[in-house]
């Protein structure tokens, strides 16, 4: 639909991938040659800057191969949540996926057969396929790293400085993606599409006390009862330190919108009074 193309290539030139003519930039040039979504390529790239390549290359695998959390059989649910929460991470989804990575790949280290691999699987409620699977993507990742020589920052992962590095990459690609929680009970008012969503059953803040206000998803899905999946905390200073200002001033009006606009007079009085007086 023309709608859609013309939504595709405002995604595009918001990510800087388009040069004034609507060609691909040498920035988009570079992005297109990772066969993911152009958010994605956005945050790894991103993430040769703030230095958290390694990091970043496991999120991209884990996200384009298939979910890792398996449904538990009925009875079961309890225990599967326990499972998972031995990987969960305060920081939100994206981080608790390196854990789930890190972990498998340890025991595929520790585990001479392959059957051992899938017992440990069944007992976290694990797909051993899928897992498999984003061992496949990430070293195809790092393949393209290489050829097109691009850096690969040694692992840092856990670090504070890492952890924001990684949230800042995430938001250079997926700004697009936030939301707000309007009510405290975990209602999440998207920025772009003005649409509710709740959280997904597998996002490790489902069914916990603490439900982040601002959070980055990875993608909406109507089909799944209106839900975020793959969801990570951000404050409101760090997504007004990365997001295009066009894009920000494209953005239809809403509270959260004023939010954040009081947050860019925060940072910068100033500039502010300045461009009043223009």
């Amino acid at each position: 639909a023309p709608e859609s193309l013309m939504q595709a290539l405002e995604d595009l030139d918001y990510l800087a991938a388009l040069d004034n003519d609507g060609n691909l930039s040498e920035f988009g040039i570079i992005m297109s040659e990772f066969p993911l979504d152009p958010q994605l390529s956005k945050a790894i790239l991103a993430s040769c800057e703030f230095e958290c390549v390694d990091e970043m290359l496991t999120i991209a695998a884990m996200v384009t191969a298939p979910n890792c959390f398996l449904h538990a059989p009925p009875g079961t649910e309890e225990i599967a949540l326990t499972c998972w929460r031995k990987f969960s991470h305060p920081a939100g989804d994206h981080f608790t996926l390196i854990n789930v990575f890190n972990a498998f790949k340890e025991a595929s280290a520790n585990s001479a057969s392959q059957c051992n691999n899938e017992k440990w699987c069944r007992d976290y409620f694990l797909s051993c396929s899928a897992l498999r699977m984003a061992e496949i993507i990430r070293a195809e990742l790092v393949e393209i790293m290489k050829r097109i020589e691009l850096p690969i920052s040694e692992p840092d992962f856990g670090s504070k400085e890492n952890i924001l590095s990684i949230k800042k990459s995430l938001l250079s690609g997926y700004f697009m993606h936030i939301a707000r929680d309007v009510d405290g009970s975990g209602n999440y008012l998207m920025l772009t599409h003005r649409q509710v969503a709740q959280l997904h059953p597998f996002s490790s803040y489902y069914n916990t006390r603490r439900i982040p206000e601002w959070v980055l998803f990875h993608e909406f899905s109507i089909s799944e009862d209106n839900s975020i999946r793959v969801v990570s905390e951000i404050s409101p200073d760090l997504f007004m330190e990365l997001v295009p200002q066009y894009y920000f001033s494209n953005l239809p009006p809403s509270e959260s919108k004023d939010i954040l606009q009081e947050v860019i007079n925060h940072l910068s009085p100033v500039s502010t009074v300045k461009e009043e007086q223009k």
